[in-house]
């Protein structure tokens, strides 16, 4: 069982930056391909972000987002720079145990609770 908490939303005005962090327990937390999610109101979860031995994004975040890694304190990061408003949503955590990494949201099998980001146009 991995548990994962999300940190880091708030409230950033467009042009702004964000550091969302990931914290996961369990000891294989190297194992795991991880990524990130985001839903707006009243849209569907959407895949933004994973990594694995590379990392891979939705196209509406390239060269915006970066993700990365620290296997050594079972944390993932991400970093959103030139924000939009379109932005706006909870954004989640979560871990793909077999760690083939996908962009889809099912193949994930542990989810954090999400947090929320806000950015203000």
């Amino acid at each position: 069982q991995v548990q994962l908490v999300e940190s880091g939303g708030g409230l950033v005005q467009a042009g702004g930056s964000l550091r969302l962090s990931c914290a996961a327990s369990g000891r294989t937390f190297s194992t795991y391909a991880m990524g990130w999610f985001r839903q707006a109101p009243g849209k569907e979860r959407e895949f933004v972000a994973g990594i694995r031995w590379s990392t891979y994004y939705a196209g509406s975040v390239k060269g915006r987002f970066t993700i990365s890694r620290d296997n050594a304190k079972n944390m993932v990061y991400l970093q959103m720079n030139s924000l939009k408003p379109e932005d706006t949503a909870v954004y989640y955590c979560a871990a793909d145990a077999d760690g083939s990494g996908s962009y889809y949201l099912g193949e994930y099998d542990y989810w954090g609770q999400g947090t929320q980001v806000t950015v203000s146009s």
